[in-house]
């Protein structure tokens, strides 16, 4: 069914409602909008006479969003931004197909890019482009196409393809220890611990795991990143609790030694995510069927 035009309002009267709200003055957003304040002020009476609906305050020449048009504008200001993610990918390939992908980090540089090589050589038409994000974020406000994800497949509105389950290994510089045995995991918390932003529970469902009542004792520094975090390990300032696959170099060097004889899985796993809207999109049809013969089979532990 064919959308009204009352609901469809000019994107120049949109973008002058966004630019008030953003910018927090006609002026400022008639300067970065190219127009007259008697410009702008036209759009937003245009608009505001085709939704019926009393959007701005005028007050001495002043002009300010009431709190329901500043809501408004924050929802319009993701529609424009998904209108330009959408033109960019029109305009960047638009006959063999552009993925934009975010990542995590560590696990993109290490796990991702070592396997990339070879989706460029079967795929030479489809470009990816990523970018990094370590919090959670919104599909529709930041346009991305697909997302490496570390959790539970149950973002909302998406649809999930497992890549590998996540194993643990506490690990330090052999110089923390200075000559002292680890027996056990409970020796662990004579050691100072490093923390990561994104895991704040892992040291205590680590412990919980053991059979270790860790309630208290897991004070230690706060690191927003695996990258930081080794290097805080290797120089050391403490006991790291990493995912094996970024450590077995500096295990297998001598420069990291690990305090538990086997990894242990997380309770999470890493995923790539996708809008369930975009499921046939060619380019990502293609990255996520290669993706899957990269991906871990199956869950490794019984259930």
């Amino acid at each position: 069914m064919a959308t009204p035009r009352r609901f469809l309002p000019s994107i120049a009267a949109l973008r002058a409602l966004e630019a008030l709200d953003r910018l927090g003055s006609a002026s400022a957003a008639a300067d970065e909008l190219s127009l007259t304040q008697g410009a702008v002020s036209r759009q937003l009476q245009a608009l505001e006479r085709q939704l019926g609906v009393d959007l701005v305050r005028r007050d001495q020449k002043r002009l300010t969003l009431s709190a329901e048009a500043q809501n408004y504008a924050s929802e319009v200001r993701q529609a424009l931004n998904q209108i330009a993610q959408s033109t960019l990918r029109v305009q960047a390939a638009p006959l063999a197909g552009t993925l934009n992908l975010a990542i995590l980090p560590a696990f993109g540089m290490r796990w991702l890019m070592p396997r990339l090589p070879e989706f460029a050589r079967l795929h030479p038409d489809v470009t990816i482009n990523m970018s990094t994000r370590l919090e959670p974020f919104n599909f529709v406000g930041e346009g991305f196409d697909a997302a490496i994800h570390f959790g539970s497949a149950d973002w909302p509105g998406t649809e999930a393809l497992l890549l590998k389950h996540e194993q643990m290994l506490p690990v330090c510089a052999p110089d923390l220890l200075n000559g002292r045995d680890i027996p056990d995991p409970a020796a662990i918390l004579s050691l100072p611990l490093l923390h990561i932003q994104t895991r704040p529970k892992a040291w205590a469902q680590w412990f919980e795991s053991h059979g270790v009542p860790a309630s208290t004792g897991l004070s230690g520094t706060m690191y927003d990143q695996f990258s930081t975090i080794t290097q805080a390990a290797l120089h050391g300032l403490g006991v790291a609790l990493m995912p094996d696959y970024l450590v077995e170099q500096d295990i297998a060097t001598g420069r990291l030694v690990a305090l538990h004889p086997s990894p242990t899985e997380s309770r999470g796993a890493y995923y790539l995510v996708w809008p369930a809207t975009r499921s046939k999109d060619p380019a990502l049809v293609k990255f996520r069927d290669w993706l899957a013969g990269q991906a871990q089979p199956e869950d490794p532990l019984p259930r």
